[in-house]
């Protein structure tokens, strides 16, 4: 396994058109490191210039303190799953799985067993005599996927690799994969869209848009501590509230509602600067508190007009009574009972408030 550097990574393509600009992160040994994003976003430009499919503009890539700018993909040792399956066609899915294996030299005996181990880990075991064209797409990434994990590389980079599995099977393949990486111990980066593949994988994570990194982290860091408010936006489902709201005090932020204002205290406090400034709160879903009946002064009332059943949880949408009529999701238990038209209270403890200035960079 090694260790992987990105020092000041640009990627610019014809037409001066910046894919990745200015990256930097490390991929410690043995890792599990996700890139999160949009479409667009530079995950997957990054990605193939570490494999080295991808030139680099600016900058180094370093595996174990070593640059490895001009190596080819086979001298970086590297095992690589796209999205799309880029299998042989002539291969049945055993000499699919085996073909890095032959060209390793390994035995007959070795490679017979390795894959009919991983076949098995990845529910391969029945289709092994079959042929690609045979196949669904979700057995095809699924032996695209062996194929690239069978080598124990140095450095595994994972494109998309489950996208095109139903949810059940998704969900069983993103235990195995993590299972594997466990017992290959190899370092392993991820590019996904989906929030709940990086999270439910990834020891640290990386939040891309508009070609730069937003943020990198844990997901504790992510979900709790965002860099600005597009991550927290992207990360979280339902994503996070936002809602106007004006600073008065370096404490305490103030929504306007149609009676009064209502003041917020959040934790610790802002700069002066920032006193008498319009800013966004931002409250995730599954941290507010609700009650039926007004208990709290610092308290926003609000209406439910959706009430959504999603197995354990609820998720409301709840009206506000802003001044923006300003509407919000809530989760709660699915078995607190809620009626559309209700009048809710909403409380807003001060652990949970996030504040954002109009630049969408985070003021506390």
């Amino acid at each position: 396994m090694s260790r992987v550097t990105l020092n000041h990574v640009w990627k610019i393509y014809e037409g001066n058109v910046i894919a990745v600009r200015d990256m930097s992160f490390t991929c410690e040994a043995g890792e599990f490191l996700s890139i999160l994003g949009p479409s667009g976003s530079g995950k997957s430009s990054t990605l193939r210039m570490i494999v080295g499919l991808e030139e680099i503009t600016r900058g180094e890539i370093l595996f174990d303190e070593k640059v490895v700018n001009k190596l080819s993909p086979r001298e970086r040792n590297i095992a690589l799953a796209f999205e799309s399956y880029a299998l042989y066609p002539r291969l049945t899915v055993y000499e699919n799985i085996a073909f890095p294996l032959r060209v390793r030299g390994l035995s007959k005996f070795e490679i017979d067993k390795t894959v009919k181990s991983i076949a098995e880990l990845l529910d391969l075991t029945s289709i092994l005599s079959k042929y690609p064209s045979s196949l669904a797409g979700g057995h095809q990434q699924r032996c695209s996927l062996a194929r690239a994990l069978v080598r124990k590389p140095n450095v595994t980079l994972l494109d998309e690799p489950i996208s095109h599995m139903d949810n059940r099977v998704r969900a069983e393949i993103r235990a195995r994969i993590r299972r594997l990486h466990s017992e290959l111990k190899s370092t392993t980066i991820y590019v996904t869209h989906d929030q709940a593949e990086a999270i439910s994988l990834c020891d640290r994570l990386i939040v891309m848009n508009l070609a730069e990194v937003q943020q990198f982290g844990t997901v504790d860091d992510i979900w709790n501590h965002p860099a600005n408010k597009f991550v927290a936006s992207f990360v979280g489902e339902p994503q996070m509230n936002f809602i106007n709201g004006r600073i008065e005090t370096p404490k305490d932020v103030f929504i306007v509602t149609k009676e009064r204002k209502k003041a917020f205290e959040f934790s610790g406090e802002v700069d002066q600067k920032y006193v008498g400034s319009e800013i966004t709160v931002g409250v995730r879903p599954q941290q507010i508190k609700l009650s039926q009946s007004k208990e709290q002064e610092a308290s926003i009332p609000g209406s439910v007009k959706i009430v959504e059943y999603q197995g354990d949880n609820s998720v409301l949408t709840v009206k506000l009574g802003d001044i923006d009529s300003t509407e919000i999701k809530v989760v709660i238990p699915v078995e607190r009972a809620v009626r559309v038209g209700e009048t809710v209270w909403l409380e807003f403890r001060p652990e949970i408030i996030h504040l954002f200035d109009k630049e969408t960079a985070i003021i506390r």
